[in-house]
């Protein structure tokens, strides 16, 4: 991709970024980890030496392609995806600094398995199925508290960062802020148990999702199509 044109989509982003976090609070910080699992090793090159330096990946054979074949730059690497239990060893091996989908109480057993095994640890967030929508993953928001607090009580090698969550499938912006604010209500019960990170809104809700309290924004489209 042309330099002036990534230069451009990404002070774009950052505008609007900042334009979303002034209206919920001046101190409020957000970090954008840059989806870049639709375009090249060039092109990630190119946004990290604009300044970017989270990038996401939502499939395990591609963070490790990616970790490798980029490892001369000190990128945090997120994974974004859904995890099979079959890549859970895959994923250990590639150590991304966050991985954002802990979908359930299950993986996240077979998650400590693995990683006490390995003798490792991996930060987390717990994904909530906020709009309750059959296509998506995650904990119901009733559960998600306690559900929360048996990880941490279970498996000592899963270090819980927050939640994380994908805004409501739908236009309507109403329903669209109901699944955010549901999701940063729990945040806020969570906090005393150390959560720092509410990661949500994409490419074409972000701006709201910052609103209602996101500090973790993921963003694909804007960036690279």
């Amino acid at each position: 991709m042309d330099r002036d044109i990534m230069q451009s989509r990404f002070d774009r982003l950052v505008w609007r970024v900042e334009e979303a976090r002034i209206k919920r609070s001046e101190h409020h910080i957000v970090k954008i980890v840059a989806v870049s699992k639709y375009t090249d090793e060039e092109s990630i090159r190119l946004l990290y030496d604009l300044g970017q330096r989270a990038f996401g990946e939502s499939r395990v054979q591609s963070l490790a392609e990616r970790v490798e074949k980029l490892d001369d730059l000190p990128i945090e690497w997120h994974y974004i995806g859904r995890l099979q239990k079959n890549k859970i060893n895959h994923l250990i091996r590639a150590n991304p600094f966050l991985m954002h989908s802990l979908d359930s109480i299950e993986l996240a057993e077979a998650m400590q398995k693995r990683l006490a095994e390995h003798g490792v640890t991996m930060e987390m967030l717990l994904q909530i199925n906020s709009a309750k929508e059959e296509t998506k993953a995650g904990v119901m928001p009733e559960s998600a508290v306690e559900t929360y607090l048996k990880i941490k009580e279970r498996c000592p090698n899963i270090d819980l960062r927050g939640v994380m969550t994908i805004g409501a499938h739908v236009d309507d912006e109403g329903t669209i802020r109901r699944s955010f604010e549901t999701t940063y209500s729990i945040f806020e019960k969570l906090k005393p148990q150390g959560a720092s990170i509410c990661s949500m809104g994409m490419s074409r809700d972000f701006e709201l999702a910052i609103e209602c309290g996101s500090n973790m924004i993921r963003v694909g489209s804007l960036l690279f199509e």
